[in-house]
């Protein structure tokens, strides 16, 4: 058993290092998507004085010394954030009531991929598909023949981004909100660069913005439109250029929604970037009142994901639980009603959520049992459990436990598995399902035979991925 407080060699108050679990024992790192690591672990062998209450694993980069962490309550857990080309270590952390054991020995080192082909498929109307056109495609097409791509994002306004590897932000489609931010209002068929850094981590964007992303010193900028203030920059200017929210350093995670943004700090704190809020009170401020500046959402410091799209939003804590609050006119909160939440409402009482993707009006969610969910809207089959009934509850697609990743658009939805194979259902009339023909599905099809999908991502009536 280990002996002394783990934190600073300082015996905290009520602290008994007698009782803390010893360390857990560490298993393989894999890649996880294209910026993040998935590290497998067996639970300690002696739990000390009472159960594992959660984990912390803590990724390592080799050269810099950098450290990213993540929490979760079982094996495995996924890091993500993290740079391409960077080697890492991982480390895991075991707690109970008593305190924290030891760090796991370090796992093998690992490199996450320097980018891989991005491809893109559905309605292309505004050019949002980056082939130098606007004819749609109801089969993945290439963009360009560059094998460096990174990581991939839409908006609900026909415009696309994606980062390389080099860290460089691209854009293409539709820019009459200024959504591109490449300082116009021009369309773009093909991808342009945003500006000449080379910092960006990931992009997203809402429908009227905004439109923005974190890069790698803990900034966040953002641009579009702002009507509500949904930019953060105290006014309601707008901007088709990226602009700065504030000074802060510790941003982590970005979701952008219909006229509004939600984050994540390094702190694990919750906030709106603004915005509106009248209709619904999508911010989860607990009014209707629209904000011009961030805002944070209650005062707790467990947030560990959060996702947004059209009037509503949702976030999963460190503990497993997932919360939900916006409009809820077809049950897309979960909580087995119809009544719109101002604040946030923990859906159940499940502790084993861990990812969370909200669309126009329904809701995907996966379980680190690695089952997918979904519930709200189903009229074009966008949930994916077989019917086109709607749910105010969460209910399983499919028996599968290989899950991965998600994503929730207009009236589709996607997700990948661990195998890196690729699946899509909802609603088909542009061929944003991918599969060849403008039918809708009510179950997942899978999107071609490959299996060398990195990372996804679903939007209004086109979707996409980064294969290699």
């Amino acid at each position: 058993m280990p002996i002394g407080d783990r934190i600073g060699g300082f015996i905290r108050p009520g602290f008994n290092p007698l009782l803390a679990p010893d360390a857990p024992t560490i298993g393989t790192a894999s890649e996880s998507g294209a910026d993040g690591i998935s590290i497998a672990f067996t639970a300690p062998s002696d739990v000390g004085g009472g159960a594992i209450t959660g984990y912390t694993v803590t990724a390592r980069d080799t050269v810099s010394g950098l450290t990213f962490a993540a929490t979760g309550t079982s094996s495995p857990i996924t890091v993500s954030g993290l740079t391409p080309g960077q080697s890492y270590t991982v480390t895991v952390v075991a707690e109970n009531a008593y305190g924290p054991s030891g760090a796991s020995a370090a796992s093998n080192s690992i490199t996450i991929f320097n980018g891989a082909q991005l491809w893109l498929w559905g309605r292309n109307i505004s050019g949002q598909l980056g082939q130098g056109n606007t004819t749609n495609y109801s089969s993945p097409v290439q963009v360009g023949a560059l094998t460096t791509w990174k990581t991939v994002g839409g908006t609900g306004a026909d415009a696309t981004f994606a980062v390389k590897a080099d860290g460089t932000a691209w854009s293409w489609g539709k820019a009459n909100l200024g959504q591109t931010g490449q300082g116009n209002t021009t369309d773009l068929s093909s991808p342009v660069q945003i500006g000449a850094l080379t910092t960006w981590i990931r992009l997203a964007g809402g429908y009227g913005g905004p439109n923005g992303g974190i890069k790698t010193d803990g900034t966040l900028w953002l641009w579009g439109k702002n009507t509500y203030g949904q930019l953060g920059q105290g006014n309601t200017t707008a901007t088709s250029s990226p602009v700065q929210v504030g000074a802060l350093t510790t941003w982590l995670k970005f979701a952008a929604g219909y006229y509004m943004g939600h984050a994540i700090k390094t702190d694990g704190t919750l906030w709106t970037t603004g915005g509106r809020n009248d209709n619904y009170g999508q911010l989860g401020t607990n009014n209707l009142t629209n904000y011009s500046s961030p805002v944070q959402i209650g005062a707790l410091t467990d947030w560990s994901e959060v996702s947004s799209y059209n009037w509503n939003a949702g976030a999963i804590k460190t503990d497993g639980t997932i919360w939900m609050w916006g409009r809820n006119t077809w049950g897309q909160i979960g909580d087995g009603s119809v009544t719109t939440r101002s604040s946030p409402v923990q859906i159940g009482a499940l502790t084993d959520w861990s990812k969370v993707a909200v669309g126009r009006d329904h809701t995907l969610a996966l379980k680190t049992d690695g089952t997918l969910w979904a519930w709200g809207r189903n009229n074009y089959g966008q949930l994916g459990d077989g019917s086109i009934t709607d749910r105010s509850s969460p209910v399983q697609i499919g028996s599968l436990t290989t899950w991965l990743e998600l994503g929730a658009g207009y009236q589709n939805s996607g997700a990948r598995t661990t195998a890196n194979t690729l699946f899509s259902w909802g609603v088909n009339a542009n061929g944003e399902l991918g599969d060849g023909s403008t039918t809708n599905r009510s179950s997942p099809v899978q999107v071609g035979a490959l299996t060398t999908w990195k990372a996804m991502m679903v939007t209004t009536e086109y979707m996409g991925g980064i294969k290699s």
